[in-house]
């Protein structure tokens, strides 16, 4: 190929002229892109620059003759079983993000032994450049409800901004062991990583788990982590039905707070009920009732943020199976009121 121009898309804003050139030209070898950048033969906008140099929206690439590699291998065909799962997980669309609804049990990314994943289903869902979606946000496996994921790179920064500001208002539904006191109250602690043992397996040994565990301030590694909470419902002394609203977005930040406050959430394998360590946990008075799946019931209820776009985004995710199971057997009513959507911020 002879000299040739390029322009950065808006997708590319902000990209690094490596990553660049490792989307638009593949089959460029890096020691080959660091040998003409040196030589000054890749120009932005006229002026020589570096790999690691930020791309901005507009701006022409002189891209020189070019010796590439071999074609890399085919990638394997896109999954229509893959589309189609996602496309019923969807709760909104518009031309620039996607909310899914998250099953329980589905892994938003890949890990150790983790062979299926939003991640990698979104693979299914590229655009008119085969660029694939991008996720904004994390859930933990077993939880399940609202997920943003964003249709281009440039959409996920402004969203991810959005977080980091704390500008996303999401709320949480549970039911936990027992029921907390008082009734509304504020989680304020600092959590840091340390290590946990299933505690419902089928039979295979043990094994270690991450955790996250309450630390002290100035710790190595503590962040502190806030969750303001209400009771909307409750079984007697048994368990509760809790809407909860995290003001941080520390792993595991709800699932560790629950369990910090005495009232672990229900079917939580790391941080719920260990009755065979703790007898305490077999009181009659909050012993979980038969009927209840031991499932993690934990779900992303709704998320509320700003449109990249402008307006908002206000979206809310039904219940799970399992939680609608569970809800029905204590004739809980989603439409009951529910103090945390109505507190200040």
């Amino acid at each position: 190929m002879g000299v040739e121009t390029y322009h950065v898309t808006e997708d590319e804003d902000g990209m690094r002229l490596d990553r660049w050139f490792k989307r638009r030209i593949p089959a460029l070898s890096l020691s080959h892109l660091n040998k003409i950048v040196r030589k000054g033969e890749v120009r932005v906008d006229g002026a020589r620059v570096e790999t690691a140099t930020r791309l901005v929206r507009g701006q022409s690439i002189r891209v020189p003759p070019l010796k590439l590699e071999a074609p890399a291998p085919q990638q394997p065909a896109v999954s229509q079983a893959d589309h189609d799962a996602l496309a019923r997980m969807v709760l909104y669309e518009d031309r620039d993000l996607l909310v899914l609804n998250k099953p329980y049990g589905l892994a938003v990314q890949g890990g150790s032994g983790t062979t299926r994943h939003i991640d990698g289903m979104l693979a299914s869902m590229p655009n008119e450049r085969g660029d694939r979606p991008v996720l904004v946000h994390r859930l933990d496996r077993d939880t399940s409800g609202v997920l943003l994921v964003a249709k281009t790179r440039k959409v996920a920064a402004d969203l991810g901004a959005l977080f980091r500001s704390r500008q996303a208002r999401k709320i949480y539904w549970a039911l936990v062991e027992g029921v907390p006191k008082p009734a509304q109250g504020r989680i304020s602690l600092y959590l840091a990583k340390g290590e946990g043992t299933n505690a419902h397996g089928t039979g295979d040994a043990p094994r270690n788990l991450e955790k996250m565990r309450v630390a002290r301030h100035g710790e190595e590694d503590a962040r502190h982590s806030v969750t303001y909470y209400a009771v909307v419902d409750k079984v007697g002394t048994r368990l509760a039905w809790l809407s909860m609203k995290p003001v941080t977005g520390r792993t595991h930040q709800l699932r560790a707070h629950a369990e910090a406050i005495g009232h672990p959430i229900i079917g939580d394998p790391k941080y719920g009920a260990k009755p065979d360590r703790d007898p305490s946990r077999t009181d009659p008075l909050r012993a979980v009732p038969d009927g209840v799946e031991r499932k993690l019931h934990l779900l992303a209820r709704r998320l509320i943020l700003p449109h990249p776009r402008g307006g908002t985004l206000d979206v809310t995710a039904p219940l799970p199976p399992h939680m609608q199971k569970s809800f029905d057997l204590f004739g809980f009513d989603p439409k009951r009121y529910d103090p945390i959507e109505a507190a200040p911020e």
